[in-house]
C-alpha cells in the first residue's frame, strides 16, 4: 500500500501549477502564467483524484475479501496498473479540456466472487465516488485558507466543484458507472444481463447526451453547485476558475 512515485509526481505537478496560479497576475485577466498555473493545477489535481477514486474501489475490495487487488498493484496509486491508460486517463483528460465535463476514468478489475456479500459489492462501487465527494469537501476547506482574488483560490475552487460533479455523474444508475455497480448485486439476472450488454457504450451515450443537450448538463451543474455551496464552496470563484481553465473558449 506504499504510494507510487508516479502519484507523488502528479502531486508535484499540481503543486507547481498552484504556485504559478498563486503568483500569476489576476489583474491582467488571462495572464499566461496565471492560466498555465490553473490548467496544470486542475489537470494534475483531477488526475490525482482519479487515482484516489480507483484506490477507493480497490481498498474496500481488499478489505471485503478480494486480496488479488494488492498483487495487481491497485493499492499503490500507480496509474500504470489500471486497465487501459488511454481510456483511463488520456481520454478523460481530453474530455475535461474540451468541455469541462469529468468523464469517469480509471479501471480496476474486481473479483466480485471473492467479496463477502452483496453489501460489500455495493460499497466497493460506492467507494470511488465517495472519495470524490470527500476530496471536494476537503478542497472547499483548503480554499478557505487561501487568499481570495488569486489564481490559486479560483483554481482550487473549480477543482473542488469538479469533484462534486464527478461524484454526481458516477452515482448515476447507468451501466458502466458506479451507481449501477452499487445496485447490480440486488438486481434480477435479467437486469444484470441487460446491463452487461449495454455497459460498453452506455457511458459514452450519457456523455453524448451531456454534450449535445445543454439542459441535461445544466441540471447536473446546478445540483453540483448546490452541494458545493452547502460544503462552503464559492460558486463565483468556481466559475472564474472554470473560465481560466477553459481559456481557449
Amino acid at each position: 500500500m506504499r504510494p507510487s512515485p508516479i502519484f507523488f509526481g502528479i502531486l508535484a505537478v499540481a503543486v507547481a501549477g498552484g504556485f504559478l496560479a498563486a503568483y500569476g497576475d489576476i489583474s491582467k485577466g488571462r495572464d499566461p502564467m496565471l492560466v498555465a498555473g490553473v490548467v496544470l493545477l486542475v489537470l494534475a489535481g483531477w488526475m490525482a483524484s482519479l487515482t484516489l477514486h480507483e484506490f477507493g474501489h480497490a481498498f474496500v475490495a481488499f478489505r471485503g475479501g478480494d486480496h488479488d487487488v494488492a498483487h495487481k498493484g491497485y493499492l499503490t496509486l500507480d496509474v500504470r496498473h489500471y486497465a487501459d491508460p488511454v481510456l483511463s486517463f488520456v481520454l478523460p483528460l481530453i474530455f475535461l479540456i474540451i468541455g469541462g465535463i469529468p468523464l469517469p476514468g480509471g479501471a480496476v478489475w474486481i473479483n466480485r466472487g471473492a467479496l463477502r456479500n452483496r453489501a460489500t459489492a455495493s460499497w466497493v462501487s460506492l467507494a470511488g465516488p465517495l472519495s470524490n465527494l470527500a476530496a471536494g469537501a476537503a478542497l472547499c476547506l483548503v480554499v478557505t485558507l487561501v487568499p481570495m482574488a488569486t489564481g490559486l483560490y479560483f483554481g482550487l475552487s473549480y477543482l473542488a466543484l469538479l469533484q462534486i460533479l464527478t461524484f454526481l455523474i458516477n452515482i448515476l444508475p447507468v451501466p458502466g458507472l458506479d451507481g449501477w455497480g452499487a445496485l447490480e448485486p440486488y438486481l434480477s439476472p435479467q437486469a444484470r444481463a441487460f446491463g452487461a450488454r449495454v455497459r460498453p457504450w452506455a457511458p459514452l451515450a450519457l456523455f453524448a447526451l451531456l454534450f449535445l443537450f445543454r439542459p441535461v448538463s445544466n441540471l447536473l451543474w446546478t445540483i453540483a453547485e448546490y452541494i458545493y455551496n452547502g460544503l462552503g464552496g464559492d460558486s463565483y470563484a468556481g466559475g472564474l476558475g472554470q473560465a481560466l481553465f477553459l481559456f481557449w473558449k
